[in-house]
């Protein structure tokens, strides 16, 4: 769990680097990280089918190269495609070169498998330096954060994620889970597979529509 410095940081950073946070509209964006993941995103996409949802999906393109054939099934679904990058690091750790270098090393990485070119970055842990961030323009992307989570990164039950995300559950939102487990301390991501279906509940029970960017 990031720490309160840690999160001061982050929103800091979000001013000096602006982002999409919420929608104009009255839907929330669904959008799943750190995929595609042979252990994680089959499970997530029969929940999303079995809700009738569709999705964003934030792709890493080392993920990507290591399961192109499920990257195409996430786009052959009819599920959006965006770029998380083209590993997981931490923008704030890399060189000005490896920052100006990743959107464009996933963003071809993500088009061969997928055959689409997508509209949206997010970067990794929700963080930009100035030089990746404007790489990400530069190869005509847009940035996005989000406005909603249910910190299943960490090891917590389907219904923790629930009671999380419910608070922000809102028009506008935008909700951001993860269909991988390869960059977090928990061991899978059943919690946030069985969670999909609670979300939906909670939406459909609002009167609140869940769908893409």
């Amino acid at each position: 769990m990031p720490s309160f410095g840690q999160h001061i940081d982050t929103l800091a950073r979000w001013r000096q680097f602006p982002a999409l946070e919420r929608l104009d509209d009255e839907r929330v964006a669904l959008t799943f990280d750190d995929g595609p993941d042979p252990d994680g995103t089959p499970g997530v996409l029969d929940a999303l089918d079995a809700a009738g949802l569709k999705a964003t999906f934030f792709m890493v393109g080392e993920q990507v190269k290591a399961a192109p054939a499920l990257a195409g099934e996430v786009a052959k679904r009819g599920h959006e495609i965006a770029l998380h990058g083209a590993t997981h690091r931490p923008h704030r750790e890399l060189s000005p070169r490896d920052s100006r270098d990743e959107p464009a090393y996933g963003l071809g990485t993500l088009e061969a498998a997928t055959g689409r070119r997508p509209r949206w970055f997010r970067p990794p842990y929700g963080v930009f330096n100035e030089h990746s961030y404007e790489a990400v323009r530069a190869v005509g992307l847009e940035p996005v954060y989000w406005s909603a989570w249910g910190m299943d990164w960490e090891t917590i039950s389907a219904e923790r994620i629930l009671g999380l995300v419910e608070p922000d559950l809102a028009p506008g939102a935008i909700l951001v889970l993860h269909d991988s487990a390869r960059y977090a301390e928990r061991p899978d991501v059943t919690p946030t597979i069985d969670a999909i279906a609670l979300i939906a509940a909670c939406a459909a029970g609002r009167g609140v529509t869940l769908g893409p960017l």
